[in-house]
């Protein structure tokens, strides 16, 4: 039996390898979500929103979103929309509040997506997870940083 170099040596963490994990933990859970007829951002809006310890503005929602997806205020504006006209987030005076609903979303992908996680993380070493959790936090803090620079 033959045996190549990438099955023998592990892959160099880089940007390549990253995104590779990334954009395939994101296609399983993007295939969860298109079951549920919500998009990645609006999953994530809808999170923020049901997680706060607090009910928050629309400016505090896309200031959070932002910092966690980069994405344009107005895309994130038209997501909190998208989720009002769902009536999965509700006015409420100032604020947004997840609705019954959007809660009720949240916990379904939830439990759709468990099992898959489970089987994507399962087996790994926690001082492999440990290792890489360092690496993602020290690669995100400077990309973060990175960023600032380049918009400031």
């Amino acid at each position: 039996m033959t045996t190549t170099a990438s099955s023998t040596t592990a892959p160099v963490a880089n940007a390549r390898t990253l995104g590779l994990a990334h954009y395939a933990a994101r296609g399983v859970l993007e295939h969860v979500l298109a079951r549920h007829g919500a998009t990645f951002q609006q999953q994530v809006t809808l999170r923020a929103a049901v997680t706060a310890d607090a009910p928050q503005t629309p400016d505090d929602l896309v200031t959070q979103v932002q910092g966690s997806l980069k994405a344009d205020p107005a895309d994130i504006r038209a997501t909190l929309d998208e989720l009002l006209a769902k009536q999965l987030l509700v006015a409420d005076g100032a604020h947004l509040r997840p609705t019954d609903a959007g809660r009720e979303l949240l916990a379904a992908i939830g439990a759709e997506t468990a099992p898959l996680t489970a089987r994507v993380w399962g087996g790994i070493p926690a001082e492999d997870l440990a290792a890489a959790g360092r690496v993602l936090a020290l690669v995100t803090e400077r990309a973060n940083a990175e960023l600032a620079a380049l918009t400031a």
